[in-house]
């Protein structure tokens, strides 16, 4: 009997964990993907403090159109917010998801923007 879903989505969390650790010049890029909406968020874990976030659901953020369309430009947003905070390189933290689809299109949208990881 394997693992389910959100066993082994946590499982591949806690590993990606222990590599990416985000400081106040070098923050993390979480994202966080539910089934309609798609977050992202700059966190300095040295003081526990988020920086930034944006998601599908702000105002400044264009949601219409496919999803993989609506998380590119949550990447260009938080990448603009990042560089308005002088931030220009991250530590990019899937979250268990797979590296496609949504998580992908995020993170073209953001070194799109400017954001290097």
């Amino acid at each position: 009997m394997g693992l389910s879903t959100t066993e082994r989505k946590l499982r591949i969390r806690r590993r990606i964990r222990k590599v990416s650790f985000g400081t106040e010049n070098r923050p993390r890029l979480s994202v966080f993907r539910s089934n309609k909406e798609i977050y992202a968020q700059l966190i300095d874990d040295n003081k526990g403090i988020t920086l930034a976030s944006a998601s599908s659901r702000d105002k400044d953020v264009d949601s219409k159109g496919a999803k993989i369309e609506v998380a590119s430009n949550v990447g260009k947003a938080i990448a603009g917010k990042a560089l308005k905070l002088g931030i220009e390189t991250v530590a990019f933290d899937r979250g268990g998801n797979l590296y496609h689809g949504r998580v992908k299109s995020l993170a073209e949208g953001a070194r799109e923007a400017g954001l290097k990881f």
